[in-house]
Parts: structure tokens; C-alpha cells; sequence
């Protein structure tokens, strides 16, 4: 192992900026704990948990797994060729303006700042997403490229450590004074990626500055004070410091990761000076403390990246409490505030169940609207990160079945074919007239070229070029395949021995895999195929005969048997058309379906009904025998599509009634075809109507 040794700055004497004497009191009080110097970890993994002792998947190597053909090969293609340059032209012109923040803070142009307060971690995540691409690719450009940001944010950090340029760039604004800035977000964005380019280039430059900012970070918030226990509620920083911990052995960063946690629920939910302006209570999830949690509540975003943080906290403590709670916020979530498309975050605007306002997330349980549906890009993405750590915890295959779930569906919505326009809210349902837009500020009819937000569009597309790191994860005595796609995996296992694999298939439009053995050990060893949810009846064999091997759905089937080059095993799912209902206590859905296909849900978009058809007034035929799927290699970027009848309502199309009286209804048949959910809003720049869920005619 290649141990690199660096200084560890310490912060003696080096205050923040204008602190009160009890701040200044805490920085003394912290400063004698840090060591003077620590190792570098070679673990190269998104989630380097190599050496976490709480998880029973550990990650594979970034780059240990390469797309080689079909939809995520095509979709990495297009993250690397289009939608990381038209990010680029973004956030490095005047019109995103975020590069331009950091080169004023750093003395190098005059300007003012530009953007969201959080638009710093807007930036390191797109820079993150050209790692993972360089990680692949190793183009030298993209590196010099990153190296030139990275000089820039240097010369913008302040000698103390402190590094946000909302607060920097303004004369009437001073550090962690008011925690609607969003400092924790973007320091937590700034270590995470930080950590990902230590790993992916060896290179200690970006890590550096996340050093010098993280002990800065110790210093002042590893206290008992509630003028810093109630500051961090956007808790990015809890990911980022354990990812910290791991890269560097200080475990002074674990520590303070888990006194984020701590902090919540541990004081009076009431406004200060520091909360003003930004709602409280369960809207940040400081009402109850984690560890008596058991329902999913406030900004959807917050509360997701809170619990995948808290996960990783568990992956290196074991602490039960925690893990019992993330059991439970888990369930919660997947059970009963989840979407079928993987989206959660049901509400713009609503309360929680203990009656605090919130925005931008959880409402009550089964309460899960359509039209007003919100469903931020970021929060379904989030829930797929939540639900990768938890696969990691307990290696089971619901974890990444909710993952397949946000990534094919919920995820994807939010960003066209091209790459080059976004959507911040994916609603299961639009119809004409039914939302003023002009009252909105996240919400739009059609798709965008610039979000003012724009936390969204750069977390979507550093997913879709990491995503070949969840394709895999190492067992206790093996390899577990957590996500299908062609592609190549050159990885060691847990005890060392080598392993190479080949995945060809054409899913998620076929349900066919052949998975052939290129390299490995002589002695056995497990391979895990997740076996999803839906695929009910699929089957394995083995060099062509038939392996007594149970495929339970939604479980891993293990295979366990001395393996040598050559062999190749194949898993055939049935893709199966289905019509799907929701659970009876979802109102919103009674007597409606929608239809999905393997992992793929499916719309109706008013693009494919006769001219001035209202999308309301179809309904479905309940019989998946009147619906055909077919692939189409040249439409919506190649996807399978599915052709059926609907039945158009006649009288209804001109009703303005709120209430009226009903007669048997007359009926006209129409062919149409369904296309996944992720395409839809892409053939038209104009305003079109879609719903995935449609009322249903059983025949």
C-alpha cells in the first residue's frame, strides 16, 4: 500500500473571523486533540468502506467496473459528451456564475456573488462528476481541468480554513451566523468531493483544502453550545466528515460526524438569531432525535442525506440504536411515502405530522398526489444514495431494488435525452390549466436550460457517471451483482484474489443476462445475483444445464462452487407487462393503474392521443393482454415501448363542472403507445400532458 504522510493543520491561535468569547473559548479547548500528522488511505472506492467493520457489502474500486454497451454504457457516453460540457458552459459563464464566485472570493476578477447560498456545492459536485468520468476515460484534459478549479478554490479559502463564498462575497454576513446559508451543504460537498479526487488521481491538493476546512469545522462545532448544536440541518457534512475519516484515519472527523447527529432533537425547537429566516422543527428533523425516530418527516433532500450519513456514522461505530432507526426510517419511506417511480418528497408545501410547516417534502403516510406531486430530482436521487448505504449494511436485495427503482425511473425524469435541459419536480401527472407556473418557483412546464436552483442537475449527472460503482459490491466470501448492464469488472475480493467478469445483456429492455468468468481463484467462492422484486419465475444455469439455485424475487440468489475461466451463467427474468395499484390508503390512485415492465414504469403522454384529447379523459384497459412491447432502437434514444388501447371518455373533454351528474359513459377506442416515464416531455418544446397512473376498465 502506497502510505502517503501529510501535515494535519491545526487551528491553534487561528480564529474565525469576529467570534464570540465562548467560540473563541471552544477553539482552545479542541485544538490540543488533533494529531500532528496521519496516513492516507489507497482505498479507492465512492464509498470507501473497505475497512468499515459494520457492513456486510463492501464497495468495489472506482473504475474497477466498466460499461461496456446498452442503457448505462449510452447514458455514461452522454454524461461525458454532453451533459458534463453543457455544465460546463453553466457554471463556468456568467450565466451559472458559480466558477465566477470562487474566482472573486480568490481575488481574481471583481464581481459580486451570483446564485443560490448553496451554489458552492452545486459547483464540487459537477466537479465530481468529471472524476468519476476522468476515472474511466483518464482523459488528461479533464484532469488539468479540475487542478485549475481546484487553484481557484485555494486561493479563495481563507487562512483559517473557512471556504464559502455566499458568506465571503458579503460585507453584512459572517460565518455560521445563520444556518439558512447552507454552509454545512457545502462544506459537506467540498470533503466528499475532495475525498473522490484523492482517490481517483492520488493527487493531496483538493484534499488539502478539506483538511484545513474540516479542522476548522472541529474546532468550533465538536461543543455543547446550542449556537453550534442546532446549525447543522442540511447534513451533507455528516457523508462528507465520515468519508473524511475513512481517507485519513483522523478520527477526529467521525467523531464530529456523529456529534452532528447527536446535536438533532437535543434542544428546544425554537427560532434564534441563527434559525431566523428558514423554517424549524421537523422540516429539519430536529424535533426528535434519531435514534427515536421512526417516520420519515420534513425536506425530503435534508432528511435523506441525514440518514445516509447517519448510515455511514454505523458503518463505523455498530451503535445499534442507529441502525434500528435507519431500519425503521427505511420502511417508512419505502413502504409508505415512496412513489412507484422511486420519487419521495409528496409536497412543495404542507406540515408534518407534529403540525410544523415544511417544504419540499414528507407529508403523512399514503398521502401521495399526482398534478402537485414534487418529487425533487435531488431528493429521489438521495433516496437511491440512502438506500446504497443501507444495501452495504445489511447486503440485502430490497436495498437495491429501490435503487434500480430511482435510477431507471425518478432519477432520469429529471434531465432530457440530449443532456442539456432539466426538470427540478417530477410530478406523476400534468395537465393543462391545472398549475399557475408563474406562482412557482421550482416548478415549470417545460423542461429547462438553466435552473436558478441548481443543486439538482449536477447531483443527477455525477449518479448516472458513478453509477458503475453500485453495479457491484464485494460479500463476505464473494461478489454480489446489485445492477445489470453490459460491462466489464476487474476487482479483487475480499481475501485478495483476483476477479474478472464479463455481463452482456441488453436490460433493462431484455430480462436476459450471461455473466462469463474471466479470471479467478481456484477455491469456491459465492456470486450473488439479485434477483428483483418483479422477476417472478426467472432462472439460472450454468454452462448451459440448469443450476438447482433458488431465485426468490427480491432477494440474492447465491451461488457457491469452484469457478474457472470460461464458465458463464446466465439469469433469464421474464419481463412481464404488469398493471400496478397502489395500496388501498393511497386516494389519490383508487381504482387506477399503472404499468411497468421489469424495473421500467411507463406513462401515457398526450403527444400520443388524437389532437385536443385531455390526457383525463383516457382510461385503460384492464388486461395486459391488449398491450404489446416492441424496442425501437432510433426513438427517445433507444427504448422499449409499449403499444395498446385506451378508451376516450367522449363527454367529458369541454367539462367545466366541479360536480356533475353522471350517465353511462360513452366510449371511443384509440391505439397508443406508452413510453418509460424518464423519456417523457422530450418530443415537444411545448407544454404536454402525461400520466403514469390511469383510471381502469376491467373487461
Amino acid at each position: 500500500m502506497n502510505m502517503k504522510r501529510i501535515p494535519l493543520l491545526t487551528l491553534i491561535g487561528i480564529l474565525l473571523i469576529s467570534c464570540n468569547p465562548d467560540t473563541k473559548k471552544t477553539v482552545a479547548a479542541n485544538t490540543s486533540t488533533p494529531s500532528a500528522s496521519y496516513s492516507l488511505d489507497a482505498g479507492k472506492g465512492i464509498l470507501n468502506n473497505v475497512h468499515s467493520p459494520h457492513v456486510k457489502f463492501k464497495s468495489i474500486d472506482f473504475g474497477e467496473c466498466q460499461w461496456t454497451e446498452g442503457f448505462w454504457a449510452e447514458k455514461f457516453k452522454t454524461a461525458e459528451t454532453k451533459m458534463i460540457p453543457y455544465m460546463r458552459s453553466l457554471l463556468t459563464g456568467d450565466k451559472g456564475h458559480a466558477l465566477n464566485n470562487f474566482k472573486i472570493a480568490a481575488g481574481l476578477q471583481e464581481g459580486e456573488h451570483k446564485g443560490m447560498h448553496w451554489h458552492d456545492g452545486d459547483f464540487y459536485k459537477f466537479m465530481e462528476a468529471i472524476m468519476y468520468v476522468y476515472g474511466q476515460n483518464k482523459d488528461k484534459k479533464l484532469r488539468t481541468e479540475i487542478d485549475d478549479y481546484i487553484t481557484i478554490i485555494g486561493k479563495a479559502q481563507r487562512e483559517n480554513g473557512y471556504l464559502q463564498t455566499q458568506i465571503q462575497l458579503f460585507d453584512d454576513r459572517e460565518p455560521y451566523e445563520n444556518r439558512k446559508f447552507h454552509e454545512m451543504y457545502n462544506s459537506g460537498h467540498l470533503l466528499t468531493s475532495a475525498c473522490i479526487h484523492y482517490r481517483i488521481t492520488g493527487q493531496t491538493n483538493f484534499l488539502d483544502i478539506a483538511i484545513k476546512h474540516a479542522d476548522l469545522m472541529y474546532s468550533l462545532f465538536m461543543t455543547d453550545k446550542e449556537r453550534y448544536g442546532r446549525f447543522g440541518f442540511n447534513q451533507t457534512q455528516i457523508m462528507g466528515l465520515v468519508e473524511l475519516y475513512r481517507t485519513t484515519k483522523n478520527k477526529n472527523y467521525l467523531d464530529l460526524a456523529e456529534q452532528f447527529i447527536n446535536n438533532r432533537g437535543a434542544y428546544e425547537v425554537e427560532e434564534t438569531p441563527e434559525t431566523k429566516g428558514y423554517p424549524i422543527g421537523d422540516m429539519v428533523q430536529e424535533r426528535t432525535p434519531l435514534r427515536e425516530s421512526d417516520e420519515a418527516v420534513g425536506h425530503a433532500v435534508l432528511a435523506l442525506y441525514y440518514y445516509a450519513g447517519a448510515a455511514d456514522v454505523y458503518a463505523e461505530t455498530g451503535e445499534q440504536a442507529l441502525i434500528d432507526a435507519l431500519d425503521k426510517l427505511w420502511m417508512n419511506v419505502a413502504l409508505k411515502k415512496m412513489y412507484v417511480t422511486g420519487a419521495v418528497g409528496q409536497a412543495h408545501y404542507g406540515a408534518s405530522t407534529n403540525k410544523d410547516k415544511i417544504e419540499e417534502g414528507f407529508i403523512n403516510e399514503y398521502m401521495m398526489p399526482n398534478t402537485t406531486a414534487y418529487n425533487e430530482t435531488c431528493a429521489n436521487i438521495c433516496n437511491s444514495m440512502f438506500s446504497y448505504r443501507m444495501l452495504g449494511l445489511h447486503g440485502e436485495a430490497k436495498y437495491a431494488d429501490v435503487m434500480e427503482t430511482v435510477l431507471y425511473n425518478s432519477a432520469l425524469s429529471g434531465i432530457n435525452i440530449e443532456g442539456d435541459r432539466y426538470y427540478y419536480a417530477n410530478p406523476l401527472r400534468t395537465v393543462h390549466g391545472a398549475r399557475d407556473y408563474d406562482k412557482m418557483n421550482t416548478e415549470f412546464p417545460t423542461r429547462q436550460e438553466y435552473l436558478e436552483c441548481f443543486c439538482c442537475p449536477p447531483n443527477l449527472v455525477r449518479t448516472i457517471a458513478q453509477v458503475s460503482g453500485w453495479a457491484y459490491s464485494k460479500s463476505e466470501n464473494g461478489i454480489a451483482v446489485n445492477l445489470y448492464g453490459g460491462n466489464n469488472l476487474a476487482t479483487t475480493l475480499n481475501d485478495g484474489s483476483a476477479l474478472k467478469l464479463k455481463q452482456e445483456t441488453k436490460y433493462p429492455w431484455e430480462g436476459d443476462i450471461a455473466i462469463s468468468i474471466e479470471a479467478c481463484k481456484d477455491e469456491p467462492f459465492d456470486i450473488l445475483l439479485r434477483i428483483p422484486e418483479w422477476a417472478v419465475g426467472s432462472k439460472i444455469t450454468i454452462n448451459n444445464e440448469e443450476a438447482n439455485i433458488e431465485t426468490t424475487p427480491g432477494a440474492y440468489a447465491t451461488i457457491n462452487q469452484p469457478w474457472k475461466k470460461g464458465d458463464v451463467i446466465r439469469l433469464s427474468m421474464p419481463l412481464d407487462i404488469n398493471l400496478i395499484e397502489g395500496h388501498g390508503r393511497i386516494e389519490e390512485v383508487r381504482n387506477q393503474v399503472a404499468i411497468k415492465r421489469g424495473p421500467v414504469v411507463y406513462c401515457l403522454e398526450s403527444v400520443d392521443l388524437p389532437e385536443d384529447t385531455s390526457i383525463l379523459e383516457a382510461y385503460i384497459k384492464g388486461d395486459t393482454r391488449n398491450l404489446k412491447s416492441a424496442y425501437h432502437p432510433e426513438f427517445l434514444g433507444g427504448v422499449t415501448t409499449i403499444s395498446g388501447e385506451v378508451l376516450l371518455r367522449k363527454e367529458t373533454a369541454n367539462s367545466t363542472a366541479m360536480y356533475q351528474k353522471v350517465n353511462q359513459p360513452e366510449w371511443n377506442t384509440f391505439k397508443t403507445t406508452f413510453i418509460p416515464y424518464f423519456t417523457w416531455s422530450n418530443r415537444s418544446n411545448e407544454e404536454t400532458e402525461m400520466s403514469v397512473f390511469l383510471p381502469v376498465i376491467w373487461e
